[in-house]
């Protein structure tokens, strides 16, 4: 489904005002949003929800009553796939309502939001304060609805991703490891679509390990970095820790301290390895 010029217009205003290439937002929000911005409900344009009953379920504020209840009326699940989505918005408003009435909060933390399908319970995290305040934002038109998804690009830090046109790398974060092979294509696609400029990123460069990256690739980074005196679990994911460590080693190596294991950092871990540093 294609957004309307009047939602292509908004979205270019909205990533010029931003320092962001326009093509890359709209690719993002395209995706994402499966091309609706906005569904009808009771006359009202709302954005699009998606209702998860395992996060209603795992919200921290629950009391054990309200928590039974909620599973009793199918408004919570402990699992995620436990119940099956409503097939519609209207439907998932529904459930929001009713979910409302045992918690707000909860309610609106187990909704994912607007055109980037942010759920509410990160509203925290991303200066909200609350679900109800973040969802109150998304709906107040489209620029609330890009707003909170660009808070969620910015504190995973995906910005750069999007400049350089790296949608593996992207999807990887925003969407999860195993939906790359779905979203990245999709991305490019719309990207290319949308009159994108920048050439895609080159297949060894996707390769280049950093935060979200998951696999014996960072695992060996990681004992590389052990090596070295760096105090790292060795579990293969590239989380807050070892990028912490990496960027450690990176300014006392004198290199570019990104916090990605690039050709030059992987290339000096490895020369210090093969001096012995490393067993």
């Amino acid at each position: 489904m294609a957004f309307s010029k009047e939602v292509l217009k908004q979205i270019t205003q909205i990533a010029k005002a931003r320092g962001i290439e326009p093509a890359a937002l709209a690719a993002v929000v395209e995706v994402e949003s499966g091309g609706r911005a906005f569904t009808t409900i009771d006359g009202r344009q709302l954005p699009l929800i998606l209702y998860e009953f395992h996060v209603f379920y795992r919200w921290p504020g629950l009391g054990d009553t309200q928590r039974k209840e909620a599973v009793r009326r199918k408004l919570a699940a402990p699992r995620w796939g436990d119940l099956p989505y409503a097939t519609t918005q209207k439907a998932r408003y529904n459930q929001l309502a009713r979910a409302s009435r045992i918690d707000p909060q909860a309610a609106h933390a187990a909704c994912s939001w607007g055109v980037g399908q942010v759920l509410g319970e990160n509203a925290d995290w991303l200066g909200y304060g609350t679900p109800k305040a973040l969802a109150e934002r998304t709906m107040e038109g489209l620029d609330g609805q890009i707003e909170v998804m660009l808070r969620f690009i910015e504190r995973r830090r995906l910005l750069p991703a999007m400049a350089a046109a790296d949608w593996r790398h992207f999807a990887r974060i925003y969407n999860g490891p195993g939906q790359v092979d779905h979203y990245a294509p999709l991305m490019a696609a719309a990207y290319r679509r949308h009159g994108g400029t920048v050439t895609a990123v080159p297949d060894e460069d996707r390769l280049l390990l950093r935060v979200g990256m998951q696999g014996e690739d960072v695992a060996r980074l990681q004992r590389m970095l052990r090596g070295q005196g760096f105090s790292l679990v060795i579990d293969g994911d590239f989380g807050p820790a070892t990028e912490r460590q990496l960027r450690a080693f990176q300014a006392e190596q004198g290199l570019e301290v990104d916090g990605i294991a690039g050709p030059v950092t992987l290339g000096r871990l490895e020369a210090l390895a093969g001096r012995g540093a490393v067993a």
